[in-house]
C-alpha cells in the first residue's frame, strides 16, 4: 500500500497537470535582485534508521553474498512487456530463455529457498523416525551407557559445543526480538511521517497562490523604480548629456574664467603701477629740490671764517668734499608711465569676459532642466505602457494553470488522505496480528533454548564425576530431561518456523534486491523511462500520459530528481508544451512597445562658447602690449637708491664731525643741516622707496601674467574651437547615446523582471519537493525501512536460530546421555583379578547376572536365562 500510495501521489500530480517547454537553467542569474521568499518543509529528506542500522546493513550483507549481481534492467523490461501483453505463450523459446535469466538472476535466492524446501521436507521425516527408533531403544533411546575412556572429554567437547550454538541461536533470538519490536512501533512512526508528508503538501498548496501573488507585487516595486528614473529625468538623462559634454567644456571655460581674472588683475597691476610712476616723478623732483637746498645751507655754513683755521678746516674740507652726494636718482624722473597699455587693457575690459563664462557655464547646468521641459509628454506616455504591462502580466499569471493543476491535486490529497484514515486502524489491526504472531515465533524459539540453558546448567552444575550412569543425581538427570525436550520442540516446531523463513526471506530478499536497493540508485526509473515499455505507442509514457506528446523526453528519473532539487512543477513538467509562458509574458513585445516611446524621446539644444566677443576680447588682451614692456628697467630702478648717499647715514656722519667743533655758528649750523636731512629721508626718501616697492610688485604681476600670453591666448583659443567643434559636431550623437542608455535602463527593470517571472514560475513556483519527499517516505522510507528492512532482519534472525537449532538437538541427544540416569550401566573390573578360565569363558572381566544388585542384560548369555 505504502508503494502504491507513493507512486500515486507522483502521478497524481503529474496526471492533473498540463506540460510546458524546455526547461532553462535551474540557477538564476547573480545580478537579479528579486527571491522568492523561502518555503519551510517539516520532513526531513533523508531517514536515518539509528543504532538498528547496523543490523539492516549485515542483512543486506548477506543478501550481497546471496545475490552479487547487478539489477537486470533488460530482463525486467521484457518481463513488463511480457505482462503488459495480451498473452503469455509459455512455450516460447523467447519466454523459456527469459524464464532462465530470471532463474540465473535469482540463483542465490532460489538456492536459498531450495535448501529451505528441503529442510522443511527432511525435518519432520527424521524427527519422526528418530522419534520411533528411540522408541524401538535404538538411536540412544534404551536407557544404557557404555563406559568409554574419553567418555569426560566428549561429554566436555558436547557440552561446549552446545552452549556455543545456544549462544548463536540467541543473537538470532535477539534479532528476531529487535525486528518484532520495530514492527510494534512503525505504525506509530508512520502515522506521525504521513502527517508530516501531507503537512507539506499542503504547504505546497497554500504557498503556490502566494508566491504568485508575491511575483505580481514585485512589479509595482519595478514600476515604482522606472517611475522614480521617469520623473527624475533631469538628473539621470541630463546628468548624463551634462557628464559627457563635461570633460571636453568645463577645462576650457575654466582657463577663461583664470584668463578673465588674469586681465582684472593686470588691470589692478597697471593702474597701481601708473599712478605710483607718476607720484614718484613728483617725489623725485621734491627729493632733488630738498637736497639742492640742503647742499646750499651746508656750503653757506662752510664759508664760516672758523673754517680756515685749523684743525676746523679739514673737517670743513671733509664736508665739502662730501656735499657731492647729495644728489637725486634723475632715473627715477625718466621711468616711462604705462598709459598706453593701461588703455589697451579697459579697452579689452569694455567686454564682459567673466560673464560670458558664466553664460556658458549657465547654459551646461541648465541642460537637466531643458530635458525635462521637453520630455514631459514622453515621460507621460511611458507611463502609460508600463501601468499597461503591468495588468498584461496579472492576465497572464492568472491564465497560469498551475492554480488549476493545484485544485485538482488538492482534492486528490484530500482523497488520500482520508483513505488513510479510514484504513490505518486496519493496519494497525493487522499490524498486531504480525507482532503477536513474531512475539510466538521468537518465544517458542527462545522456550527451546532455555531448556538447553537450563539443561546445560543443570548438567553441568549437578554432574557428579564419581557417580555412576545408575546413580546419578537429580539435578544432573534433570538436565538431561530439559535437553531432550529442547530436542523434542527442535524436531516438532523447527520445519514450521522454516515455512515462515522461507516465505519471509522469498518476499524480503526480492523487494529488498528488485525494488528498494533500484529505487535508492534509480536504476527502478531508468526501467520505467524505457520508450514504448508502458505503452506501445508512447516512446515516452509520462509526456504521453500527461501531453499526448510521447516524443516529448519527460521521464520518471528526470521528474524525481527536478522534485528533489526543489524545482518548481512549471520547470519540472516542462508545462511550457501547454502554456508557454515565454510567449505568453512576450518580453520583446512588451520591451518594443517602451522602446516606440522613447524613441519619441527628443532633446534639442545648442550651446555657443564664449561667442565673437569674446575670442576678440582674448585677442584683444593678448595685443594689449603688457608682453612687450621692458621689464628690466624699472626693476633696474627698484633696487637703487633714490639718494646718491645713505641720507640717514650721511647726517649722523654730519653730526659726528660737527660735535668736536667748538660751539658757534658753525656747529650749531651744521647740526641744523643734518636734522634738516634727517627730516628729508623721513620725507621724502621713504615713501619713494615705498612707491618703489609698489612699482616692483606690480612689475610681478605683469610679468608673470604676460610670461607667455601669446602661446596662453593662442591655447586657450585652440580649446576654444575644439570644445565649439566637439559640441557641434557630437552634440546630437551625445544626446542620442545617452537616451539610448536611459532608455536601456527603463527597459532593464522590466526586462529583467519580466525574465525573473519566467524563471520563477519555471525554477521556484510550486517547487515539487514535497512530492519527491513523500514518494521517497512511502517507498524508501515506509516500505523498504518500516517494513522490509524488519521482514529481512526478522527471517535472518530466526531463520539462523532455525537453522542451528540442527545441530543443537544433535549435541543436545549426544550429551544428554551424560546427564541423565541409566536403567543399567557397564561394569569393568580390575582385570589382573580374574582367573584366565573366566576369560576364557567369554565373560572378559564383566559381571554377569545381577552383580552388585545392577541388572545387566547386555553380558547376560542366553543359555542362562
Amino acid at each position: 500500500m505504502a508503494l502504491v500510495f507513493g507512486s500515486l501521489l507522483l502521478l497524481g500530480l503529474c496526471g492533473n497537470t498540463f506540460s510546458g517547454g524546455q526547461p532553462s537553467s535551474t540557477d538564476a542569474p547573480k545580478a537579479w535582485n528579486y527571491e522568492l521568499p523561502a518555503t519551510n518543509y517539516e520532513t526531513q529528506d533523508s531517514h536515518k534508521a539509528g543504532p538498528i542500522g547496523i543490523l539492516f546493513e549485515l542483512v543486506h550483507i548477506f543478501l550481497y553474498v546471496v545475490q552479487p549481481r547487478d539489477f537486470p534492467e533488460d530482463t525486467l523490461r521484457k518481463v513488463i512487456q511480457k505482462a503488459l501483453g495480451s498473452k503469455i505463450n509459455y512455450d516460447e523459446p523467447e519466454t523459456v530463455l527469459l524464464g532462465l535469466k530470471i532463474a540465473y538472476y535469482e540463483a542465490g535466492i532460489i538456492l536459498c529457498s531450495l535448501l529451505g524446501l528441503l529442510f522443511i521436507i527432511l525435518m519432520p521425516l527424521v524427527g519422526y523416525f528418530f522419534c520411533m527408533c528411540r522408541c524401538c531403544n535404538k538411536c540412544g533411546g534404551e536407557m544404557h551407557q557404555r563406559q568409554k575412556e574419553n567418555g569426560p572429554f566428549l561429554r566436555k567437547c558436547f557440552a561446549i559445543s552446545l552452549l556455543v550454538i545456544c549462544i548463536i541461536i540467541s543473537t538470532g533470538i535477539f534479532y528476531g526480538f529487535v525486528a518484532n519490536h520495530q514492527v510494534r512501533t512503525r505504525i506509530k512512526r508512520s502515522r506521525k511521517l504521513a502527517d508530516s508528508n501531507f503537512k507539506d503538501l499542503r504547504t505546497l498548496l497554500n504557498e503556490t497562490p502566494e508566491q504568485i501573488k508575491y511575483i505580481l507585487a514585485q512589479y509595482n516595486t519595478t514600476k515604482d523604480k522606472a517611475f522614480l528614473d521617469l520623473n527624475s529625468i533631469n538628473s539621470v538623462l541630463g546628468g548624463g548629456i551634462l557628464d559627457r559634454l563635461r570633460p571636453n567644456i568645463i577645462p576650457v571655460l575654466d582657463e577663461i574664467k583664470s584668463m578673465a581674472t588674469a586681465i582684472k588683475e593686470t588691470k589692478e597691476a597697471l593702474e597701481n603701477m601708473n599712478s605710483t610712476l607718476k607720484s614718484l616723478h613728483q617725489q623725485s623732483t621734491q627729493l632733488s629740490s630738498s637736497l639742492t637746498s640742503v647742499k646750499t645751507s651746508l656750503r653757506g655754513s662752510l664759508n664760516d671764517p672758523l673754517c680756515s683755521v685749523r684743525p676746523t678746516s679739514e673737517t670743513c674740507n671733509s664736508i665739502r668734499l662730501s656735499l657731492n652726494q647729495l644728489n637725486s636718482n634723475p632715473e627715477l624722473r625718466q621711468l616711462p608711465l604705462v598709459d598706453a597699455e593701461l588703455n589697451n587693457v579697459n579697452n579689452v575690459l569694455r567686454t564682459d569676459l567673466d560673464g560670458l563664462v558664466q553664460k556658458d557655464y549657465q547654459s551646461l547646468n541648465d541642460i537637466p532642466d531643458r530635458v525635462q521641459s521637453q520630455t514631459t509628454s514622453v515621460v507621460a506616455g511611458i507611463k502609460r505602457v508600463l501601468n499597461s504591462i503591468g495588468s498584461d502580466i496579472n492576465n497572464v499569471t492568472q491564465r497560469l494553470p498551475i492554480q488549476d493543476i493545484l485544485s485538482e491535486f488538492s482534492g486528490y490529497l484530500n482523497n488520500t488522505e482520508s483513505y488513510m484514515q479510514r484504513h490505518l486502524p486496519t493496519w494497525e489491526e493487522y499490524d498486531s496480528y504480525w507482532w503477536l504472531g513474531g512475539l510466538v515465533i521468537c518465544s517458542l524459539l527462545t522456550l527451546i533454548v532455555i531448556f538447553y540453558y537450563l539443561g546445560l546448567l543443570c548438567g553441568v552444575c549437578g554432574y557428579d564425576r564419581h557417580a555412576t550412569p545408575t546413580t546419578r543425581g537429580c539435578v544432573s538427570n534433570t538436565g538431561g530431561v530439559f535437553l531432550m525436550v529442547g530436542v523434542g520442540l527442535s524436531f516438532l516446531f523447527c520445519w514450521i518456523l522454516m515455512i515462515i523463513v522461507v516465505l519471509t526471506f522469498f518476499v524480503g530478499a526480492n523487494v529488498e534486491k528488485m525494488i528498494c536497493e533500484p529505487y535508492v540508485s534509480k536504476e527502478l526509473f531508468r526501467v520505467l523511462d524505457t520508450p514504448r515499455l508502458l505503452n506501445e505507442d508512447w516512446e515516452y509514457y509520462l509526456s504521453g500520459k500527461l501531453f499526448n506528446k510521447s516524443k516529448i523526453k519527460l521521464t520518471f528519473e528526470q521528474v524525481y530528481s527536478d522534485c528533489k532539487n526543489n524545482r518548481g512543477t512549471y520547470g519540472t513538467l516542462h508545462l511550457e508544451n501547454s502554456f508557454n509562458i515565454s510567449e505568453r509574458l512576450n518580453i520583446n513585445e512588451h520591451t518594443e512597445s517602451i522602446s516606440n516611446e522613447l524613441e519619441n524621446l527628443k532633446v534639442n539644444f545648442n550651446i555657443f562658447l564664449l561667442g565673437a566677443a569674446g575670442r576678440k576680447n582674448l585677442q584683444d588682451f593678448a595685443a594689449c602690449g603688457i608682453d612687450r614692456m621692458n621689464y628690466d628697467t624699472y626693476l633696474a630702478q627698484t633696487g637703487k637708491s633714490p639718494a646718491g648717499v645713505n641720507l640717514l647715514s650721511f647726517a649722523y656722519d654730519l653730526e659726528a664731525k660737527a660735535n668736536p667743533l667748538p660751539p658757534g655758528n658753525l656747529r650749531n649750523s651744521l647740526k641744523r643741516d643734518a636734522q634738516t636731512i634727517k627730516m628729508i629721508h623721513q620725507q621724502r626718501v621713504l615713501p619713494i622707496e615705498q612707491s618703489l616697492s609698489t612699482v616692483y610688485q606690480s612689475v610681478k604681476i605683469l610679468q608673470r601674467t604676460s610670461n607667455g600670453l601669446l602661446e596662453k591666448v593662442t591655447r586657450i583659443l585652440t580649446s576654444l574651437d575644439f570644445a565649439q567643434n566637439f559640441i557641434t559636431n557630437n552634440i546630437s550623437s551625445v544626446i542620442i547615446e545617452e537616451t539610448k542608455k536611459y532608455g536601456r535602463t527603463i527597459i532593464g527593470y522590466f526586462e529583467h523582471y519580466l525574465r525573473w517571472i519566467e524563471f520563477s514560475i519555471r525554477e521556484k513556483v510550486a517547487s515539487c519537493k514535497p512530492v519527491a519527499t513523500a514518494l521517497d517516505t512511502a517507498v524508501d522510507v515506509f516500505l523498504c525501512s518500516y517494513v522490509i528492512d524488519p521482514l529481512n532482519l526478522f527471517w535472518f534472525g530466526i531463520g539462523k536460530a532455525t537453522v542451528f537449532l540442527l545441530p543443537a538437538l544433535i549435541f543436545a541427544v549426544k550429551l544428554a546421555k551424560y546427564y541423565r540416569r541409566m536403567d543399567s550401566e557397564d561394569v569393568y573390573d580390575d582385570v589382573e583379578t580374574i582367573p584366565m578360565k573366566n576369560m576364557e569363558n567369554g565373560n572378559n572381566g564383566y559381571h554377569k547376572d545381577h552383580l552388585y544388585g545392577i541388572h545387566n542384560p547386555v553380558m547376560t548369555s542366553p543359555a542362562q536365562h
